[in-house]
C-alpha cells in the first residue's frame, strides 16, 4: 500500500492539474484522477509511473469524449426521430412519453442496491465489475440481479395499472 501512497502523493496534483487543464473542470478532473489511480492499483507492476498515469487518464479523458459523442449522435437520431414521429402520430409519442415516465418511476423506487446493480448490468458491466463496484460478493450478484429485475417488473406493472385505474375512471366519468 506503500506504493500506491507515494504514487499518489507524487502525481496526483500534477495529474489534476493537467486533466483540469484539458477538462476545464477540475471536479471532473478529479474524478479521471481517481479513476487512473484506481487502475494503478490493479498493476502488479508500472514500468514508467509518470507516463503510465497520464497514458491512462488521457484514455480515460478521450473514451469519455467518444462515449459524449455516441451519446449526442444517438440523442440527435432520437430528436429525429421523435419529431417524425411527432408529424405521425401525436397521442402514440405521449403513450410512449408516458411509459418512459413510468419506467423511470419504477427505476427510481428500487432499493439503491437493486438499482445500480441494473443500471451497472444495463452499461455492460460484467458480476466481477458490479460485485467490486457495489462492495458484493460475486455470487450474490446474479440474485442482487434477479432480485431487481423481478421488484422492477412489479412495479411497473403496478404504475400502469394504477394509471389505467385513473384512465378508466376519467372515462367513466364522462
Amino acid at each position: 500500500m506503500g506504493d500506491i501512497e507515494r504514487l499518489f502523493r507524487t502525481y496526483h496534483e500534477p495529474l489534476v492539474r493537467y486533466l483540469t487543464r484539458r477538462l476545464g473542470d477540475r471536479d471532473w478532473a478529479e474524478e479521471v484522477a481517481q479513476e487512473t489511480f484506481l487502475r494503478a492499483l490493479r498493476q502488479d507492476t508500472l514500468s514508467s509511473e509518470r507516463s503510465w498515469l497520464f497514458a491512462v487518464a488521457t484514455n480515460l479523458v478521450r473514451d469519455e469524449a467518444r462515449r459524449d459523442e455516441r451519446r449526442r449522435r444517438h440523442l440527435q437520431l432520437l430528436a429525429d426521430e421523435a419529431r417524425e414521429q411527432e408529424q405521425e402520430a401525436p397521442a402514440d409519442d405521449l403513450e410512449r412519453a408516458h411509459e418512459r415516465a413510468m419506467a423511470r418511476k419504477a427505476v427510481d423506487s428500487l432499493a439503491e442496491r437493486d438499482r445500480l446493480a441494473l443500471l451497472m448490468r444495463e452499461e455492460g458491466l460484467d458480476y466481477n465489475e458490479i460485485a467490486e463496484a457495489l462492495g458484493l460478493s460475486v455470487g450474490s450478484i446474479g440474485t442482487t440481479l434477479a432480485r431487481a429485475r423481478r421488484r422492477l417488473a412489479e412495479s411497473f406493472e403496478a404504475l400502469q395499472g394504477e394509471a389505467n385505474r385513473r384512465a378508466g375512471g376519467i372515462h367513466g366519468a364522462s
